[in-house]
């Protein structure tokens, strides 16, 4: 589903090239449930947009379902993530001026899905996540978690086939974060591909994989021993 191959990603100044990420080569599953870890700045989000397709790469190759996604158009690579790709963000995101059945719609407005399917996606995503009561609130009248909730809805109203979680319970309490995390070994299960960006390793044993990077480059990449 996904081959990184030699990616780098660069800053360049005046006098030198400072490196996000060197060398990396990277194989993702259809199916699997990926956990990347690593020290602040060692490059995991950066890692993640790439592969999210929401930030390009300085060198290197990126080939997700055979596409090579280095070398195609913007308007193709953004067509590719808005049909293939749902993201999680650790700020939650939420548009504040839309309900939270906006929040959950938008993405079904992007991909110019008709009027009664966004309806009944929508209604399917608010009675999944116990949000009916909800919908008509806004952002800042819900919870942390609530509004995580409403992320992981908008993130996969679309149904993706992969799901990026940029550390998606790092603003919740326990209780919360294992909430979240029980929902993503249900969509892993599903058939859902996830790759997570996590601090916990609480949460990194939820996946099956782990890949460490540390100063941009991958160090370790093992199975999780169930």
């Amino acid at each position: 589903m996904i081959t990184l191959k030699d990616i780098d990603k660069y800053v360049d100044s005046r006098f030198q090239r400072t490196f996000i990420l060197k060398g990396i080569d990277l194989e993702v599953q259809q199916g699997e449930f990926v956990t990347i870890m690593g020290p602040s700045g060692s490059g995991k989000s950066t890692l993640l947009n790439i592969i999210g397709m929401l930030d390009e790469p300085s060198a290197g190759e990126y080939h997700f379902f055979d596409q090579p996604v280095h070398k195609i158009r913007e308007k193709q690579r953004s067509e590719m993530h808005k049909n293939y790709i749902g993201f999680i963000f650790q700020a939650y995101h939420l548009i504040d001026e839309l309900t939270v059945y906006e929040n959950i719609e938008t993405p079904l407005l992007y991909k110019g899905v008709k009027s009664d399917l966004r309806k009944s996606l929508v209604a399917d995503m608010l009675d999944r996540f116990n949000m009916v009561a909800k919908k008509d609130l806004f952002p800042e009248q819900l919870s942390g978690g609530q509004q995580q909730l409403v992320g992981i809805a908008r993130a996969i109203v679309g149904e993706p086939k992969l799901l990026l979680a940029d550390e998606p319970t790092g603003n919740l309490h326990s209780e919360q974060g294992r909430h979240i995390m029980d929902i993503f070994q249900k969509l892993n299960e599903e058939g859902i591909t996830i790759i997570q960006v996590t601090h916990s390793e609480e949460n990194a044993l939820r996946g099956k994989r782990i890949v460490r990077i540390a100063d941009g480059a991958i160090v370790s990449d093992e199975q999780v021993k169930k």
